[in-house]
């Protein structure tokens, strides 16, 4: 959620009940910190932080987060383990975002709190196993809480989550395509319109495969692959695509990260909306399965 995820969005979806989480991405410090400031003076509630851990500056992000004494912090793109002491020092909780069961073993004996099992349906970097996969296999390998992730965008994907045994759910892509996201108006109707097929898989041969909506950038960076490019033409194809989506709402020439389940998204909502809708659909389907369960 890097570019849509800022405070706005995060200090409105822990004010309606979830935990909010800004997307620092290659954010500056200096611009984290504010970022951070501002959520506070819209929330009293605790919110995280987002790190993407091959970045360069990373030890200058943690050096913010620490700083700012920000309640969680999630991690994507590399290993938590260096870290989890410092966080924890500062009274910090760290739940890193993995693609396997193997990982999230090495994750909990570093000390993680919880582990985000994220399933290849996801919108943006993604591994390879699906949701229905990953989430059982990783709650048999862990004693740590899961947090399933990865083609949720409803009540239905809350409640089949927890089927799973997982303890929370992560959700991206419903909530770029609400009122509170601050990402161009034509990133959030393409997310509208989409169907089931209208997501694809781009830059596996770098080893960080991402998923977005299908455009013209997006059939540029399968060109590559299908012509066994150079890596560092992918790296000159991706580079600001993703601001591009965002600020700029480029339809064609930017990076629309959205996972699979934007085809079930038909309208944007405020994340109120969003998440009473989840809670209230749940508690009407979980009665209905346990009355199935007692016939």
């Amino acid at each position: 959620m890097a570019w849509a995820s800022n405070h706005t969005l995060a200090s409105a979806v822990s004010n309606a009940g979830g935990l909010g989480i800004i997307g620092a991405g290659q954010m500056p410090p200096e611009l984290l910190v504010k970022e951070i400031r501002l959520a506070k003076e819209k929330t009293g509630k605790p919110f995280g932080v987002n790190l993407i851990l091959y970045l360069p500056h990373i030890e200058e992000l943690v050096d913010a987060v620490i700083q700012e004494k920000v309640d969680v912090v999630t991690t994507g793109a590399g290993n938590a383990g260096a870290y989890i002491k410092r966080f924890h020092d500062a009274g910090i909780k760290v739940i890193p975002v993995i693609p396997s069961s193997s990982l999230a073993k090495r994750m909990e004996k570093a000390g993680a709190d919880a582990v985000i099992a994220e399933g290849t349906e996801s919108g943006g970097h993604i591994g390879e196993l699906t949701t229905m996969t990953i989430v059982p296999q990783v709650v048999e390998s862990v004693n740590i809480p899961v947090i399933a992730a990865g083609g949720i965008a409803d009540y239905r994907g809350f409640v089949a989550a927890f089927c799973l045994g997982a303890k929370g759910v992560q959700m991206g892509t419903r909530f770029l395509a609400t009122k509170e996201c601050h990402v161009h108006q034509n990133w959030k109707d393409m997310i509208i319109k989409a169907s089931d097929r209208d997501t694809v898989v781009t830059g596996r041969p770098t080893g960080h495969p991402v998923r977005v909506l299908k455009n013209k950038l997006a059939r540029m960076f399968l060109e590559l692959e299908a012509k066994c490019s150079p890596l560092e033409e992918y790296d000159k194809l991706g580079t600001g695509k993703l601001k591009a989506a965002s600020m700029d709402g480029d339809m064609e020439m930017g990076s629309m990260m959205s996972g699979q389940i934007a085809g079930l998204i038909k309208e944007e909502k405020t994340v109120k909306e969003v998440i009473d809708e989840i809670i209230s659909g749940a508690e009407d389907l979980i009665g209905k399965m346990s009355g199935l369960l007692i016939q």
